[in-house]
């Protein structure tokens, strides 16, 4: 039986790493692990509040669906939005790191 390891079979699908294709599959990848991540976040500390997504949403300014599609990481969250959410959780300050460019404060 021949076996095909999954780096040979990634390599097959999305081409050789740093390959256009597989920097595109690879930054996608990337992009919804972040907003899974974000979302799930959100999710949690909305259940530890004890609010509902439209509770949540009534104190944003936006739609039930919408904190539903973000704690799904089915929708990509701008800055402006992840700093309402997070302040109507009670977040009162946050911080973007972003490495050798340094920290900046977001709200």
């Amino acid at each position: 039986m021949n076996m095909t390891t999954l780096d040979e079979l990634t390599d097959e699908v999305f081409g050789k790493e740093g390959t256009p294709k597989r920097d595109a599959m690879e930054k996608q990848l990337k992009d919804e692990i972040n907003a899974y991540l974000v979302g799930e976040t959100i999710r949690n500390m909305r259940q530890a509040k004890n609010l509902t997504q439209e509770e949540l949403g009534k104190r944003v300014g936006v739609q039930k669906a919408q904190i539903s599609k973000l704690e799904k990481g089915k929708s990509v969250i701008t800055l402006p939005t992840m700093s309402r959410i997070f302040q109507a959780l009670g977040v009162t300050s946050a911080t973007l790191d972003l490495g050798i460019g340094g920290k900046v404060a977001l709200w």
